[in-house]
């Protein structure tokens, strides 16, 4: 996993190393502070210029992937794409138990707060995730439905929301689990116990620093896939079905980011209160 040169994990692809060495450097960066500013902003700079660049491919890759199904499909009969309905209702059902199970124990648990109270105070926000496939574009009405309807002071949702609309990304893990698992199935890849963690663990670290846009988890993929020596032309069948996929994992996103400011609220609430007030 710690790569021994950086440089040569890069040449191979060795998509773990790579991403454990760029944390490594991003901590190194904040540890620095001001001084290594212009790193930051160096990379920074190159990472919208990369997502720049596959947004205006992006643009044109419905036409691609047509082209690229068209044929399978008159060869073979509608039932190929029986398959991709198939990982649909995975990612759905994987996002929507996650959400039910999960989200609903912890906002009970640790949050204090009804689930009922919670999910009708976020749906708002839950909807203009659903529709604009933007974690990024979902902040503002995020940030208002938790402050307004949820208790959330501007104070913890200023910081904790747009951290974990950067980081925490349950919704794109779990895509990112089911799509390796399809591609592998897709060409016969029978995966080992050690594959399968190392899916696990590469598609959690690909999700966190993830850029908040439509089809940012469609690139991180690239890494899932490469960190396991997948086809990398599975991709074009994942494409094809990407924004529908797109619209539930960034709703569990955003509700993840939402879980952790009314958490951290509560927190910040009972430690007050505990707090011994000291006599003036």
């Amino acid at each position: 996993m710690v790569p021994s040169n950086p440089i040569k994990a890069m040449e191979t692809g060795d998509m773990l190393q790579i991403i454990v060495f760029a944390l490594f450097v991003g901590i190194g960066i904040t540890l620095v502070g001001q001084r290594a500013k212009i790193v930051e902003d160096f990379f920074d700079g190159f990472a919208e210029v990369t997502y720049k660049i596959v947004n205006i491919i992006m643009n044109f890759a419905p036409y691609g992937v047509f082209a690229l199904i068209m044929p399978v499909v008159a060869a073979n009969g509608p039932k190929v794409l029986i398959p991709l309905a198939s990982v649909i209702a995975a990612v759905y059902i994987g996002c929507l138990l996650h959400m039910g199970l999960i989200y609903t124990s912890l906002i009970s648990i640790l949050g204090h707060m009804s689930p009922v109270k919670f999910f009708k105070g976020l749906f708002p926000a839950q909807l203009i995730a659903f529709s604009t496939c933007s974690s990024a574009a979902t902040l503002p009405v995020n940030m208002k439905c938790t402050q307004e309807n949820l208790g959330v002071s501007k104070e913890v949702s200023s910081f904790v929301l747009p951290l974990g609309a950067t980081i925490n990304m349950d919704g794109t893990a779990i895509y990112q689990g089911v799509c390796a698992l399809f591609v592998a199935q897709v060409y016969g890849i029978d995966l080992t116990m050690s594959q399968m963690l190392i899916i696990v663990i590469t598609g959690t670290l690909a999700s966190i620093g993830t850029a908040g846009v439509p089809g940012a988890g469609l690139i991180m993929l690239t890494l899932t896939l490469q960190s396991v020596s997948l086809p990398i032309e599975g991709i074009a069948l994942i494409a094809s079905i990407d924004r529908v996929l797109d619209m539930i994992r960034t709703t569990i996103n955003i509700t993840g980011d939402a879980v952790a400011a009314v958490y951290i609220q509560h927190s910040e609430d009972k430690y007050f209160e505990e707090k011994p007030s000291i006599p003036a």
